[in-house]
């Protein structure tokens, strides 16, 4: 594709938000011990208009980012080829260890883990409890990269 095709399937500013806003899962990569990417998949919020989760103080992912804040982040959707849409944010991670802060977030990533369903008392109990356990990690982005094929034509029979 080239960087004109490029450009005409980048999300704009607001079809960021709202695919960023809508979606409930991030894919994290980390800087692990050697070198190495260490991947894995979280629920997420958005602080601010940046990528925010929780996880626990002793995972590897805050190992990693301890020592080395770089951090890449993807939120996509679609199934099929000309249903993928994206977020790439490449930056990083401020971590968040105030227990009010992390308990504060903790609510809100158990409200999208819940569907928006109401955990009442005990949701509040468990993320009080979860709370002492966990970091929380806002990503501050240095680079986002976004996509649609939406936005592609479709090779005939398949619609765009």
């Amino acid at each position: 594709m080239s960087a004109r095709g490029r450009q005409g399937v980048r999300l704009t500013d607001e079809e960021t938000e709202e695919l960023l806003r809508n979606r409930r899962k991030v894919q994290v990569a980390t800087v692990g011990p050697g070198g190495e990417p260490h991947l894995t998949t979280l629920f997420y919020v958005l602080d601010k208009g940046r990528i925010a989760f929780w996880t626990y103080g002793s995972s590897q992912k805050i190992v990693n980012l301890r020592r080395d804040p770089r951090i890449s982040c993807l939120v996509e959707d679609g199934d099929d080829y000309f249903e993928l849409r994206g977020v790439s944010i490449r930056g990083r991670a401020v971590l968040v260890e105030d227990y009010d802060d992390v308990r504060a977030l903790g609510a809100q990533v158990l409200a999208v883990m819940a569907g928006g369903v109401d955990t009442g008392e005990l949701g509040e109990e468990i993320v009080a409890q979860q709370a002492r356990k966990r970091v929380g990690v806002i990503v501050e982005p240095e680079h986002v990269a976004s996509w649609d094929h939406r936005k592609m034509s479709a090779p005939p029979g398949r619609g765009a």
